[in-house]
């Protein structure tokens, strides 16, 4: 567990990025054009039949006469020729060359128009309807044919939209089995005993007849459990990569769906496939989202989520159970999930993914610095060993944060200075050269800071002191940074007092050198206090109240009215002891820094005068032995990017994501 003591200011600022250096992304590729709709090309050839079946188009330019018009140019001698058509259009030529037309009215009957022409010698000649027959036909279907498209046109948008209303049911499962993933368990640092009981059942389905002949039955089942971002999916790809079996992979969100009976069609679709692939292995990645514990109905219940797990557990071990088919899940919340999903015969085996240890830690660095040019500096062993409680996702970011640092500076080569600011980065927030504090607020920022690290190198059970700084970063204007000398799995309650003395040691400083406390130990007494009433709730650290552990308080999620599970006089008992362990953990600080006065004042004139200081300058003043972090033998208990989420589920304030130090 890595401590940090902080001066916090009333209102917490956000902490503003001002990285917008980065080019512009490039403006998305246009996505391609679709094909025409049948209904379209159809239009297109009625409009190109109308063009080369009507007449009279594509020729010269003709002059229009009246009838009477006609009947003169007739008189004149001015026709040529006449084309006369059964609904009295008259087209032809001039004597001059010039085409003409016109329009008989066939409403009147004048019998001596071909005696006229006849005497003007004008050559007459007699046709059907200007219109050809295929013309009208098409010109007759056309509005149908666009009827017909247009109701196309929305069919395929609506299908289009809602995903087809006949595939809504089938499962959303993405196959790998020619090209698959290439992750490999080699590029996994660490774990060795989870990437052993994965890989057997890589084994199994690759030779199942070596376990026959032993009468040993593969597991149908593996759920794979640990805090976010241990590597889960990761270890997920790496099965899909070294599997030589077809690997099905979806998330456990892709059965819900706003339809009822849904969730629980897709379930028989995603067995049925992998029944014809089997042997195979069905990977649900956050199974949570379906395999949560089933309620007794009513209010809170969800049946659609129910009738999924339903159908997942009959086809997992049901009457129709698949044959070679694995089903491995991943989950950081085991606890919530249905008892018959967790069976022997459903999920045989649960394999435990731990946040990773210091060696651990720097094999995970070495990985991902493998692509980067790392400087002579950069120690990974001593890097590893500054970030306890990092899971792999964290170490990811860590280096990508260092990365990114040296960019800002103008580098390629990453210096051990460069992942010093990104871990401050993650765990402080970033230095804000525009907060800047007045003077008489930057020495209470030293006072108390120095309060904190004078009591943690005085106090003999407390981690040693890694770093002091009155530099404002993210929402604390001072921090006071802790790192254990072994990451401990147990913690001893002579730990958990001299911790409650080095949180109130900053509050202690300030009454005693400013004569009167501030707003800047707010994180301090909300985390000593919640660690402070686990020591007595939960943990049975009090004379007063006994050996008595009741667990964290209020609602959860299987009752969402549950309120305390003891009585109002034991809340008051609780509450006493609480304030007495606050109020001997300030007189102890109080004692300890009063004894060390002089090196008190010269811990806040070095504050001042470098405004960051680390743990050899402290050991330096007090006179006392530095001591460093040692060889680790177990496991961290808390991740950085889950210590907000447990500090609250365990009912410590913490604005900071700042977790009390519990196994």
């Amino acid at each position: 567990m890595t401590t940090r003591h902080r001066s916090t200011p009333v209102r917490p600022g956000r902490p503003v990025n001002k990285l917008n250096n980065r080019p512009p992304a490039p403006a998305p590729s246009p996505s391609p054009r679709s094909r025409w709709p049948v209904w379209l090309a159809l239009a297109g050839a009625a409009l190109v039949a109308l063009v080369v079946f009507h007449p009279g188009i594509g020729g010269t330019a003709t002059r229009d006469f009246s009838y009477s018009g006609f009947v003169n140019e007739v008189t004149t001698g001015q026709v040529s020729t006449a084309t006369i058509s059964s609904t009295g259009q008259v087209t032809g030529k001039l004597r001059s060359g010039a085409a003409y037309s016109s329009q008989i009215p066939t409403a009147l009957t004048d019998n001596s128009l071909s005696p006229l022409l006849a005497k003007h010698r004008v050559q007459v000649t007699g046709t059907s309807s200007g219109t050809s027959p295929v013309a009208g036909l098409i010109f007759s279907f056309l509005p149908l044919l666009l009827l017909v498209g247009v109701f196309i046109w929305f069919a395929r948008r609506g299908r289009k939209q809602l995903g087809g209303m006949m595939s809504i049911g089938r499962s959303k499962a993405k196959l790998y089995d020619e090209e698959r993933p290439a992750t490999r368990f080699a590029d996994i640092a660490g774990y060795e005993g989870s990437k052993a009981e994965v890989m057997e059942v890589v084994d199994y389905l690759k030779h199942p007849q070596r376990y026959a002949r032993a009468g040993a039955v593969g597991p149908k089942g593996v759920l794979m459990v640990g805090p976010p971002g241990t590597g889960k999916t990761l270890m997920a790809k790496a099965v899909a990569g070294e599997a030589g079996v077809p690997f099905f992979a979806l998330s456990g969100s892709s059965f819900v769906e706003m339809f009822v009976g849904v969730g629980a069609s897709r379930v028989r679709d995603l067995f049925a496939d992998a029944r014809k692939h089997a042997p195979s292995i069905i990977f649900i990645d956050e199974i949570d989202a379906i395999g949560g514990r089933r309620g007794p109905g009513g209010f809170g219940s969800n049946d659609e989520r129910e009738q999924t797990l339903n159908q997942l557990l009959s086809d997992m071990d049901g009457f129709e159970p698949g044959a070679n088919v694995v089903v491995m899940g991943a989950t950081n919340r085991a606890e919530i999930l249905d008892m018959a999903l967790l069976r022997p015969g459903r999920f045989d085996r649960t394999v435990e993914i731990p946040l990773p240890n210091q060696k651990e830690r720097m094999a995970i660095l070495a990985i991902h610095g493998r692509n980067r040019k790392l400087g002579p500096d950069v120690d990974l062993d001593v890097v590893s060993r500054g970030t306890p409680g990092f899971s792999g996702a964290d170490l990811a970011n860590l280096v990508n944060e260092a990365a990114i640092n040296a960019v800002r500076d103008g580098r390629d080569v990453l210096s051990a200075a460069d992942f010093a600011a990104a871990r401050d980065r993650l765990l402080i927030g970033r230095r804000d050269g525009s907060n800047a504090l007045l003077p008489e607020e930057k020495r209470s920022v030293a006072v108390h800071e120095a309060g904190h690290a004078l009591v943690a190198a005085l106090s003999d059970h407390a981690d040693p002191v890694a770093k002091v700084t009155i530099l404002p970063r993210g929402a604390a204007l001072g921090v006071t940074e802790q790192l254990p000398e072994t990451e401990r799995h147990l913690y001893p309650e002579s730990y958990l007092t001299d911790s409650l003395a080095v949180r109130l040691g900053g509050r202690a400083a300030e009454i005693i050198v400013l004569g009167e406390p501030s707003t800047g130990a707010a994180d301090d007494l909300a985390g000593a206090t919640g660690l402070a009433t686990r020591m007595v709730r939960e943990w049975g650290f009090s004379a007063e109240v006994g050996p008595i552990g009741y667990g964290p308080d209020g609602p959860s999620r299987d009752n969402p009215f549950a309120g305390r599970s003891y009585a109002e006089e034991t809340q008051r008992s609780i509450d006493q002891e609480v304030a007495q362990l606050l109020r001997d953990a300030q007189s102890r600080a109080t004692k300890l820094l009063r004894e060390n006065l002089g090196k008190l004042s010269r811990v806040i004139d070095l504050l001042l005068e470098r405004e960051t200081i680390d743990g050899s300058d402290l050991a330096a003043i007090v006179g006392v032995r530095e001591r460093h972090a040692g060889p680790e033998t177990v496991w961290a208990p808390r991740a950085v990017g889950s210590a907000r989420a447990l500090a609250e589920r365990d009912g410590i304030s913490s604005p900071n994501g700042e977790a009390a130090p519990v196994s």
